[in-house]
């Protein structure tokens, strides 16, 4: 797990590789927009309209990269992001904006 005092290149290149590629940005997205606890599987399937075996290809990949959480629940599986690594990959692009002398108004 990346910590936002301590990113780990390997983890992070993991992560932005998992990112890289259309279907699972969009589930990212998706999940993002869902509810804190979760989305079932199946309706992030009805959702995006990808094949059962390619979501749950995707899916893996993003757990895998620590992204996302599987809670299963009886016979369906939720899946959540992980906004604390989501966030930490967030900050790890931006924590060295500019050097720290930042005179574009759009830099964090």
């Amino acid at each position: 797990m990346i910590s936002p005092g301590n990113p780990t290149l390997p983890h992070i290149t993991r992560q932005l590789k998992a990112l890289a590629h259309a279907g699972r940005l969009a589930i990212v997205r998706a999940l993002v927009q869902g509810p804190v606890e979760g989305t079932p599987a199946g309706q992030v399937q009805a959702l995006l309209g990808l094949p059962a075996s390619t979501l749950s290809h995707h899916l893996a990949d993003l757990t895998e990269a620590g992204l996302l959480k599987a809670e299963r629940q009886g016979t369906t599986i939720r899946y959540a992001v992980r906004f604390d690594e989501l966030r930490a990959l967030t900050d790890y692009l931006w924590q060295d904006c500019c050097g720290g002398g930042c005179r574009d108004p759009h830099c964090l």
